[in-house]
């Protein structure tokens, strides 16, 4: 399901009547459209928007335009908006809300804005991104979005922003590099002559000097006074009397001139007006909803239809903004809107309960409905604003999808923060959707702890099937906690007791847990019982339009059918993994593009397969705290390891060996090995290759050193355990691995038939998959068994053709200018400072951090860093660390 956006909040407003052309002020904005920025900033009343809408329509760009409000303070629904206003700059920009709307992982602000200015970078024509009332966004998650935003924007792209108060951004630094364009309260005054127009417009009559004087002075050029003098002006015998009368300051003379306004307003007009305050929004049928049958003697029914009094207001000028071409839908002026908010809140306070009464019925009316129509966002807006617990609760729970799954996040936070510990230890439900949502927002210890509140809570609730459910769904939120920790024993006991627990209808956490049942069992290599799950996870979630839960199961399946050999299934199921997440892909995705790079890899394609694992790389690093950065960094150094690019390779294991030592990864330092054990092998270095194999357990590697170094019988004996347990678990892609193995270890005993048949049985378990990299790279002793291996088929050929390619210099050093570097003499010894700065950086330590531990100045470290690469004849700091690796420096 998507976050369901309002159409009108991405308009231009429409041109006012009688409105007055400012050029000293457009022209402003047209010179600054060089620049990154233009701030439009003034207290209400202005003209800021009114400035801003006129230009935008004669600037000679696209625009993309975004009316904030204070909903807005999400980040999903923020970046929902900004995805969709910026449709409107170039028909090739196709919307970036999915990747933190539906990742399962806090994603980093930078990652994901990086994502979408990749995409803003494909509008080729220059153009204009407009962010009106700006002043309502607090959120600091967002303000470092739009930091982010503005900093590295493309050149063609040009923000204004429009706001009541100095943005929370880093002026100053744009002000100083000339990228920042501003216009404040002071240039956004009516002049005399401005000001002259716009009474001659408004009230159509001529205003003697002496009197515009006057009320520009009084005024001092504030539009909203002015709009208000005239509203006031109509019609007076006397105008000059009224003008001269004018005192006090600025808040003075709006409240009075509004108050002058409102009163002289029909009874009729002010119930309206004052009923439907409490609207951001309105609408003929939202406001007849709202006014309602009613018969508290408060002013008479309406004599009209709710849309032709909106019609009637506006044509009236009566502060009331259209916020699209076909007037349905209309707002208030700020100023206005508020001046009636507080009438009717003066009110309601006047008349004790029964007034107060009558707000909270407003907004349950409103609540009602925005239900109605689907929009249960905006009709939990008013059931909180109503105080009406019992009904936002319902709401956020939702009959088929809980409001949490669609993008409200911070609204629903926000008010589970605010209600008493009493309210929500009444409804447990709450404490559940409180640590559902801390999870969403990467918050895990806060989340344990709601779901400790809740379990507390739930003791004290009746034994029913309501508080069973609940118990299901903490359950299955524990099951998510451990998922990122790989506890597998953790994320089984819980997936079962949530599905045990769970009532049948509760489709949605029903579809999470079944999921993470599927990573449990997978984690414990019964794939045959991950791969039902996952695709009863993956019917279900479809089924009711969750797509993460959708896209995570596919993934699950992937990799099942990549370890049943069906390589060509996987790559189908990975490609439309990609289709479903849409571009900019998400973080997710990764795991698309790292199971395409496995089988590209497996094809021996090798520069598509770095290409999907490049990508993936790129990806996971939007994810907090993912070991997915690491695993791709695996794929690829094996891939460039292939290409013949040893250096390079070397390089990545050691970035890989870092993240995975700094992160705590200890899951991924196998994988890690397995492939330094295999670039190792290639150099000829066995002792370290051993060392490092036995160090991890990593068996396949250590057989793999054992045949490298002639103990063929000690590998058949390593093998036989793994053989089994292969076919005891229909693990095909282990049995294949150990079949070509075994192969490589007969024939090193001297038993060439039966290495012969082993590796038949293995063609023949890789000929569905299309299997070529498991036998390459296994090296002379394989291709050895191909040439004498009967038949000589297409399939044969190809697989001997690919193999002549690397079959010499498969165990030797294939980058030569490393290999020189390798084993030439150095220029001159590293002293033991030197050898203890290089430990060090082989540690990951930065520079400031090297100088803290020995206690030496930050130059000193640098000028260690400068001598170490001059005598290893290296440039940067991983060459320097894979190389003194090799030369067994470290």
């Amino acid at each position: 399901m998507t976050i369901p956006l309002l159409s009108t909040k991405l308009h231009i407003p429409l041109a006012r009547p009688n409105t007055v052309v400012r050029p000293r002020l457009t022209e402003r904005l047209d010179a600054g459209m060089h620049r990154k920025l233009s701030v439009v900033s003034a207290s209400a009343g202005y003209g800021k928007t009114t400035l801003i809408s006129e230009w935008a329509r004669r600037c000679g760009r696209p625009i993309a335009w975004l009316s904030l409000d204070e909903g807005d303070n999400d980040p999903a629904r923020f970046f929902a908006y900004l995805s969709a206003a910026l449709k409107f700059a170039g028909p090739k920009f196709e919307g970036a809300a999915f990747g933190l709307r539906q990742s399962p992982m806090p994603v980093p602000i930078e990652s994901l804005m990086a994502s979408l200015l990749e995409e803003i970078g494909f509008i080729s024509d220059p153009f204009n991104l407009v962010f009106d009332d700006y002043h309502v966004i607090r959120d600091g998650t967002i303000e470092k979005m739009v930091a982010y935003l503005i900093e590295y924007m493309p050149p063609q792209m040009h923000l204004v922003i429009a706001t009541r108060e100095e943005p929370r951004l880093p002026l100053a630094r744009w002000r100083v590099r000339d990228q920042l364009t501003e216009l404040q309260t002071a240039e956004l005054r009516f002049s005399r002559e401005e000001a002259a127009e716009f009474m001659r417009n408004t009230t159509g009559s001529m205003l003697s000097p002496a009197d515009l004087g006057v009320l520009e002075s009084r005024t001092e050029g504030w539009v909203a006074a002015l709009q208000l003098a005239s509203l006031t002006l109509r019609g007076l015998e006397d105008p000059a009397a009224f003008i001269r009368s004018f005192s006090g300051n600025h808040a003075y003379i709006v409240d009075y001139l509004l108050e002058e306004v409102f009163q002289r307003l029909s009874g009729e007009v002010q119930t309206f007006l004052l009923r439907t305050s409490i609207l951001d929004r309105l609408s003929g049928p939202l406001c007849e909803s709202v006014l309602g049958s009613r018969a508290d003697g408060e002013g008479d029914a309406l004599t009209v239809s709710a849309q032709n009094m909106l019609e009637r207001l506006e044509a009236a000028n009566l502060l009331i903004v259209p916020l699209d071409n076909e007037r349905r839908w209309y707002r208030y002026h700020q100023l206005f809107a508020e001046l009636l908010q507080k009438r009717l809140q003066d009110s309601a306070a006047s008349s004790e309960q029964h007034g107060r009464d009558n707000v909270a019925e407003l907004h349950i009316r409103a609540s009602l409905w925005y239900e109605m129509q689907g929009m249960e966002l905006q009709a939990f807006q008013h059931a909180v604003a109503a105080a009406d617990t019992g009904r936002a609760a319902r709401l956020l729970e939702g009959e088929r999808m809980p409001l949490l799954f669609r993008g409200a996040v911070a609204p629903v936070l926000s008010w589970l923060h605010s209600l008493p510990v009493e309210e929500m230890d009444a409804r447990p439900s709450l404490w559940v959707m409180y640590a559902s949502a801390l999870l969403m927002t990467g918050q895990m210890n806060e989340a344990r702890r709601k779901l400790e509140a809740g379990e507390s809570a739930l003791q004290n609730a009746e034994a029913d099937e309501r508080s069973r459910d609940l118990i299901g769904h903490i359950a299955s939120i524990r099951a998510t906690l451990a998922v990122s920790a790989h506890e597998a024993e953790t994320i089984l006991a819980e997936s079962l007791r949530a599905l045990e627990c769970l009532h049948p209808d509760n489709i949605p956490v029903r579809a999470s847990a079944i999921w993470t049942l599927g990573y449990a069992y997978q984690l414990q290599g019964d794939r045959r019982a991950a791969g039902k799950a996952y695709a009863e996870a993956f019917s279900l979630s479809r089924s009711i339009g969750h797509p993460m839960i959708a896209m995570m199961a596919a993934l699950g399946l992937g990799m099942i059918q990549e370890g049943d050999n069906r390589l060509h299934e996987a790559e189908e199921t990975y490609f439309n993994v990609l289709k479903w997440a849409g571009e900019p892909q998400p973080p997710a995705a990764c795991e698309a593009h790292l199971g395409l790079a496995r089988i590209s890899y497996e094809w021996n394609d090798l520069d598509r397969a770095a290409q999907h694992a490049a990508q993936s790389i790129r990806l996971a690093r939007r994810f907090d705290q993912s070991d997915r950065v690491v695993a791709g960094q695996v794929v690829l150094a094996q891939i460039k390891l292939a290409q013949g690019q040893a250096a390079e390779a070397e390089s990545i294991l050691v970035q890989a060996e870092q993240i995975a030592h700094y992160q705590n990864f200890e899951t991924q330092r196998p994988a890690i090995a397995a492939v330094q054990v295999l670039a190792l092998l290639r150099r000829g270095n066995r002792v370290q290759a051993a060392h490092l194999a036995r160090k991890q357990n990593e068996r396949y590697s250590l057989i793999r050193v054992l045949l490298s170094q002639g103990e063929a019988d000690a590998a058949l004996k390593e093998l036989e355990p793994l053989e089994r347990e292969a076919e005891e678990m229909g693990w095909e892609d282990r049995q294949l691995k150990i079949k070509i193995l075994k192969a490589a270890a007969l024939e090193a005993c001297g038993d060439r038939p039966k290495a012969v048949e082993q590796l038949t049985a293995a063609l023949t378990l890789a000929r569905p998959g299309g299997h070529q990299r498991s036998f390459i790279d296994e090296g002379l002793p394989v291709y050895r068994l191909l040439c004498v291996a009967a038949g000589n088929s297409a399939e044969l050929a190809g697989l001997r053709a690919a193999f002549e390619g690397e079959v010499l210099p498969v165990y030797k050093p294939i980058n030569t200018a490393y290999a020189k570097k390798a084993t030439a003499p150095l220029i001159e010894p590293l002293s033991e400072r030197e050898l203890e700065v290089l430990r060090l950086i082989a540690q990951g330590l930065s520079n400031q951090e090297i100088s803290e531990r020995l206690f030496i100045a930050l130059s000193t470290v640098k000028g260690h860093n400068r001598v170490i690469f001059d005598k290893l004849q290296v440039k940067r700091r991983t060459e320097a660390v894979a190389l003194a690796r090799e030369r067994g420096l470290l």
